[in-house]
């Protein structure tokens, strides 16, 4: 079992969510968050003041998976997400030790395969 992070542009996130559901994939969790990777900071006016804009929005997901569903998670969210330019993301996969599903009490391959 692999955690999936990816971190990826506000835009792209429907058609990340698109292409995951395309291949099965659908427990993932959503967070909107701010960071600052390779992209060029911007300076901008505001009332008056220069600005540094140091850090950018982005969409992180975090997505369980069991050994059979890494590689294709992996290429869908390649796919989906990539524009070409700088600030497309990253993809991290940690392994998992434990998992369990709180409502049935079931553990690892069974609580992350989803509910039929």
């Amino acid at each position: 079992m692999k955690l999936i992070k990816a971190i990826i542009r506000p835009d792209q996130l429907s058609d990340v969510l698109k292409a995951l559901f395309q291949i099965e994939v659908r427990g993932l969790t959503v967070t909107h968050v701010q960071g600052h990777g390779g992209e060029l900071e911007s300076v901008q006016t505001y009332r008056g003041t220069t600005v540094k804009m140091e850090l950018t929005d982005k969409v992180m997901l975090d997505i369980g998976v069991s050994e059979p569903f890494v590689e294709p998670t992996i290429d869908a969210l390649l796919a989906a997400a990539r524009t070409g330019e700088v600030g497309d993301g990253k993809i991290f996969v940690l392994p998992v030790e434990k998992v369990y599903r709180i409502r049935t009490g079931e553990e690892d391959h069974a609580a992350v395969t989803p509910v039929g």
